[in-house]
């Protein structure tokens, strides 16, 4: 019997993220739903952030076939738009964006919205639909396009362009999936209120496919994160490829020269030392360079230790100002503090940590911590018991030296951004037990919980004081009473001058004495003392 020739042939980057497609969290129709929301939230956010535009969202999910579970998922924004030429690649093309460079963004595979339009052809077979004003047109550009998925190109089912009466700029992208509104529910309203913490300078109006409600987010501050800037790589993040890459790009006569131009923190002296160090000659040309010559150079500049850290010009954290803003908003809590730690690196990659802390108020107890994930201004949903701040948040802190007993309504918001942040798998929705980053979260915690024992310390001598002070008050009469039938005459005191104290007026003496220790105290009530009602009936 003849065996069988194996067939072999290659697959294009859109076929293989349509036959992987849970890679990218379109594993089932609820999961899809609450994905693809993500996915065109988190472009519509970036395209304001990066240009500076304080955003106004629009989420809208229709049912558009109740028998077939389909959804429609439309995003829209405010923010720079996309010039026409790149439309149907930026929408039909998979790992095709502006996202490819080394600093901070949302989204890093290109894949995102593309995932989502992938994932509605294959459910639905329908087309997304486009509609985009880049900043400063007066013309919206309308697309209707599918995937090619064996060629992994764009193909237009339908194209228009209107002028506009005034300039205008955003983009608006509605597609069609099946999905699991029953099931995605939850996740999704959780997304949208904890992507309005993270961004509480942005208007978001969410009107979910039941249509009774409308959610609806108002900013509460106009400051912005900072844009990240695009850096270059810190040699102690590099590796074979990438170093390979560098030298066929980088256009250098001398190793030292290249190690100039292709990384940061590296200067003439320090690349001359490092090279006499390493065993390299600073004048060889790096095109000179064998397999194993790379490779030995990607060694000792990961090991060197003679290289200043990496910069954080590509980060672009929210801030303790805009942290605090986003939980005081929507949580409504009675504390709230944040601490954005200064920049470290772990394996030649920068990151930030901050925390925010929030309690009390319209926050409602629960036995354990309350924690808030987030990833370059990502809020993770899944996979919470994975991560690692929940591991020092549920067991590594602490919190009663902070004076919080639990059930206890409080909430912990833990944001890292990096250019590249360690996720422990492809869902990307835990961060891995990086020491760097494991210690820079639990020195956030710690100093933030110090502001909240000050507070809840202070909160606790307040109630002590109230509770004292609304004892003596109810003697006050009896006390004022007493003092004037001692005094002669028999119903007031003499005060030195001929004239006499009332009764009356030695109550407020007495309430006075009471108000100066309280101010000496720095202790504030929640009731006036001067309307505190202390006639004798």
């Amino acid at each position: 019997m003849p065996r069988r020739k194996e067939v072999f042939r290659s697959l294009s980057a859109a076929e293989f993220f349509y036959r992987n497609r849970e890679i990218a969290g379109f594993s089932n129709p609820s999961r899809a739903l609450y994905q693809t929301v993500r996915e065109l939230v988190e472009n519509a956010l970036d395209a304001c952030d990066s240009h500076e535009i304080l955003p106004s969202i629009y989420i809208r999910i229709k049912e558009e076939d109740p028998e077939k579970s389909h959804y429609r998922v439309t995003v829209s924004d405010n923010g720079i738009g996309i010039p026409p030429q790149y439309v149907p690649y930026a929408f039909g093309r998979v790992l095709f964006g502006s996202k490819y460079r080394l600093r901070q963004t949302r989204g890093m595979f290109g894949l995102g919205a593309k995932m989502a339009i992938l994932y509605g052809q294959l459910t639905t077979g329908k087309p997304v639909e486009i509609e985009t004003s880049p900043l400063g047109s007066r013309y919206k550009y309308y697309f209707k396009i599918l995937v090619d998925i064996k060629k992994n190109e764009p193909i237009i089912v339908d194209q228009r362009i209107r002028r506009l009466k005034r300039k205008s700029h955003g983009t608006t992208v509605s597609v069609v999936i099946e999905g699991d509104w029953a099931r995605a529910k939850n996740k999704v309203f959780e997304y949208i209120k904890r992507t309005a913490i993270a961004a509480p300078y942005a208007n978001i109006t969410f009107v979910p496919p039941e249509g009774d409600r409308v959610i609806t987010y108002t900013r509460t501050i106009t400051k912005m994160p900072i844009p990240p800037k695009e850096v270059k790589p810190h040699p102690h993040g590099v590796d074979m490829e990438m170093l390979k890459m560098l030298i066929a790009s980088i256009e250098a006569n001398t190793l030292k020269e290249f190690l100039v131009e292709a990384f940061q923190g590296v200067g003439e002296i320090s690349a001359e030392k490092f090279l006499r160090e390493a065993g390299f000659n600073p004048n060889m040309s790096p095109k000179l360079l064998t397999n194993e010559g790379i490779k030995t150079l990607m060694i000792k500049l990961k090991n060197y230790k003679g290289f200043k850290p990496p910069r954080a010009d590509a980060l672009s954290p929210l801030g303790e100002e805009i942290i605090e803003a986003g939980l005081r908003s929507v949580l409504e809590p009675e504390f709230v503090t944040a601490v954005t730690r200064k920049p470290s690196a772990y394996s030649g990659h920068p990151f930030i940590v901050e925390v925010g802390i929030a309690y009390g108020g319209k926050i409602k107890p629960k036995d354990e911590p309350q924690l808030y994930r987030f990833a370059n201004k990502i809020p993770l949903l899944y996979d919470e018991k994975a991560d690692v701040s929940w591991k020092i948040v549920s067991s590594e802190i602490d919190w009663k030296s902070y004076n919080v007993d639990f059930p206890a309504p409080l909430v912990v918001l833990v944001h890292i951004c990096s250019t590249k942040v360690p996720y422990k798998g492809v869902g990307k929705e835990s961060i891995a037990d990086v020491p760097e980053i494991e210690r820079e979260i639990k020195n956030a915690i710690r100093e933030a919980a110090r502001k909240l024992r000050l507070y809840l310390s202070r909160k606790k001598r307040e109630e002590e004081a109230k509770r004292k002070v609304l004892t003596f008050l109810k003697y006050i009469p009896e006390v004022a009473e007493s003092l004037a039938l001692l005094s002669k005459p028999p119903v007031s005191i003499a005060n030195g001058d001929g004239n006499y104290l009332s009764t009356d007026d030695i109550k407020k003496m007495l309430l006075n004495l009471v108000i100066a220790k309280l101010e000496r105290a720095d202790i504030k009530l929640d009731f006036n003392l001067e309307d505190f009602d202390i006639r004798i009936e």
